[in-house]
């Protein structure tokens, strides 16, 4: 006799989201898609300046301004502090987000994490190895295979934001936590492929000084004017020790505690990532986007950008590259953990969210600066092509996203209803016997106020039909 079916208990792929968690991904979301538009008015800005003929000039004179103490190494353009000074901030925040993902978001449980970073982890390596196998096809350098691998999450929220569409929470989360993942691998290669050369007293200064921010935290100490001065030594050491000074702000985010203690609303990490991502997102990325987008743009610059083998691999390691990448780990990744997708979702809305995963901007322009540092034509010619696949993944993200808009709008409706009014949307709310008594209530409420209005309705037709015979007989008021 064979042996009763177990059922079918399959884990659900990007099912909806605990409360807690959807709450910080809104108001993180939110950050980010202020910044994002922030900073496609940057980019805009930054085409303009440096293409109208009249502003060019004035353009490069203040992208090459320097200032700073020289004594101390930090005599540096405009354009350098950005992307290394501003940018620290935005890898401050990144390593905060990745702490947090660790300890109290989805990257804690295991099985949850494995498809986040599988997909993120395909979503880097597909397009390097797109960008390299078109160089060697096409004899070019491969000196920027990691160009297209990097997401930036506040462009692609931007591009959500003019669009008009809403995603679902659990495909906004998906998406985040992809960009938090791959932020993380992005230090990683800035830190392992691009540091030429290393001043060991410098880097010791720079680990010193993390020891003693690492236990001023661990001890309690309170007050940025303790932080904000040690931060900034420690990122000066780091620039001059020869690795890239963002590792400061990345090695820092993750010292801090992102768990919560007994009589705390919040962690420490999340109080001062609340505090310091509107700079982040509203100032830093912003202003290094100014400084490092202003390429020049032509007809014959935006042929150059198809027919070169170094910015045809960028152009196609970003739109061809990151879509295959995500979507085929995500897909892989379901196969073999034996994972089924969400019944909310299809497999449409995941290939729509990694192509616009496609949008490689901040992170993207930062490895081509430091990948070609010797060419300064070839430099802006790849930030071209980031600027040009980031582009085209976009508007093929608005297509296949448009197409599923109705769907969207209809989830994020269900996930916002909140009919009882206690603040807590009644998804969340659906196995708590509390909800449905409340819901009882209110309909008997409505159910009571119906019967009345019908009641005097009734009332109201049977008067006027019991008056009829008594005005049969008069015509304008008065006796026929």
């Amino acid at each position: 006799m064979a042996a009763p079916r177990t059922p079918n208990t399959a884990r659900k792929a990007l099912g909806r989201l605990s409360l807690p968690e959807r709450t910080f991904v809104a108001d993180a979301l939110r950050t980010e898609t202020v910044g994002g538009v922030l900073l496609l008015v940057a980019t805009v800005t930054a085409l303009i300046w440096a293409n109208v003929p009249a502003l060019h000039h004035s353009y490069e004179a203040v992208s090459h301004f320097h200032f700073g103490p020289s004594a101390l190494g930090l005599n540096l353009s405009v354009t350098h502090w950005a992307a290394d000074g501003l940018l620290a901030v935005f890898f401050f925040v990144a390593g905060i987000e990745l702490k947090r993902e660790l300890v109290a978001g989805d990257l804690r449980d295991p099985r949850a994490a494995v498809l986040p970073v599988v997909a993120a982890l395909c979503g880097m390596a597909v397009p390097a190895l797109v960008y390299t196998l078109t160089n060697l096809t096409g004899h070019g350098s491969t000196q920027g295979w990691a160009v297209p691998t990097a997401t930036d999450i506040a462009f692609a929220l931007a591009v959500l934001a003019v669009i008009g569409t809403s995603l679902p929470s659990a495909l906004r989360a998906f998406l985040l936590t992809l960009a938090v993942v791959d932020d993380l691998f992005a230090i990683l290669i800035i830190a392992i492929f691009f540091t030429e050369r290393i001043n060991f007293a410098a880097l010791g200064g720079a680990v010193a000084g993390l020891a003693v921010f690492w236990l001023l935290l661990r001890k309690g100490v309170r007050g940025w004017y303790v932080y904000v001065p040690l931060a900034v030594v420690v990122w000066a050491l780091m620039y001059n020790s020869g690795v890239h000074a963002t590792i400061a702000g990345v090695a820092m985010g993750l010292m801090l505690r992102c768990t919560t203690r007994e009589g705390e609303e919040h962690s420490p990490g999340e109080h001062i990532e609340h505090v310091v991502r509107p700079l982040s997102a509203g100032l830093a990325v912003p202003l290094f986007a100014l400084f490092s987008a202003g390429v020049a743009v032509s007809g014959g610059a935006l042929a150059d950008v198809f027919t070169e083998p170094e910015t045809l691999g960028v152009v196609l390691g970003l739109v061809v590259g990151k879509t295959v990448g995500i979507f085929g780990g995500t897909w892989l990744t379901a196969r073999f953990t034996h994972a089924e997708l969400s019944e909310d979702l299809e497999w449409a809305d995941i290939f729509a969210v990694a192509s616009l995963a496609g949008i490689g901007f901040t992170v993207s322009l930062l490895i081509g600066e430091l990948a070609f540092a010797g060419d300064a034509l070839l430099t802006d010619e790849v930030k071209a092509a980031v600027l040009t696949g980031s582009l085209i993944a976009a508007l093929c993200a608005t297509v296949l996203l448009k197409i599923r808009n109705a769907r969207y709008r209809g989830l994020c409706e269900d996930e916002e209803r909140d009919e009882d009014r206690d603040g807590i949307p009644d998804v969340y709310e659906q196995d708590d016997p509390a909800y449905h008594l409340r819901m009882a209530d209110i309909f008997e409420r409505k159910a009571a106020e119906h019967r009345r209005i019908a009641a005097e309705k009734a009332a109201a037709a049977r008067h006027g039909v019991a008056e009829v015979p008594g005005r049969a007989g008069e015509e304008d008021g008065r006796p026929a």
